[in-house]
């Protein structure tokens, strides 16, 4: 009778454990709260360029989206997270790819004054085991945090919408990651 208890703590612990998923060797868990809510692992992939794994980009979400077009609609919160994998990444890069993306997806924007902001919370490399979150809120506002340090908050819904065109805009960073975070 024993040995079944300690079977049955064992099996619970290992479920338990099974909530998070391994990809590329990082541990991506199922859910995270945020404000409160729960959202829920939507789809994640592998960010490429010239061939070199830079990052997992998982987005979190408290709903499923069908497509991109739908997830573009939507107002509530989404989370967008970034699991680096390469070495290092200097912020000039990381500012570079977002200012591109954000100049691809949504042109009005360069220059504005929320985008400046937004670019100047990038004030480190990256490195392999980093984790970088961007949150879009529903209130419109994108908050940045790294390694679970708030790097800060800048209130636009304008630019939540072009962040999260970066990923789901017609001409995104990378299609392959585009498709993984939807799930597809």
């Amino acid at each position: 009778m024993k040995n079944l208890f300690i079977a049955f703590i064992l099996a619970l612990f290992v479920t338990g454990e099974s909530a998070a998923l391994e990809v590329a060797g990082v541990s991506l868990v199922q859910t995270v709260t945020v404000n409160g809510q729960q959202m829920k692992l939507h789809g994640y992939g592998i960010r490429k360029k010239f061939f070199v794994k830079v990052y997992i980009g998982s987005l979190y979400a408290t709903k499923r989206f069908a497509s991109a077009s739908e997830a573009l609609k939507d107002n509530g919160d989404k989370l967008i997270r970034m699991n680096f994998l390469h070495s290092k990444v200097e912020k000039e890069k990381i500012i570079e790819a977002f200012s591109e993306g954000l100049a691809n997806n949504s042109p009005e924007l360069i220059g504005s004054p929320e985008v400046k902001k937004f670019l100047s919370l990038f004030t480190a490399d990256f490195s392999k085991g980093d984790v970088v979150d961007l949150l879009l809120a529903a209130d419109g506002s994108v908050a940045a945090s790294h390694n679970g340090r708030s790097l800060g908050t800048v209130p636009s819904s304008r630019l939540a919408r072009g962040v999260f065109a970066i990923y789901m805009g017609d001409k995104p960073a990378d299609e392959s990651l585009k498709k993984g975070m939807l799930g597809s």
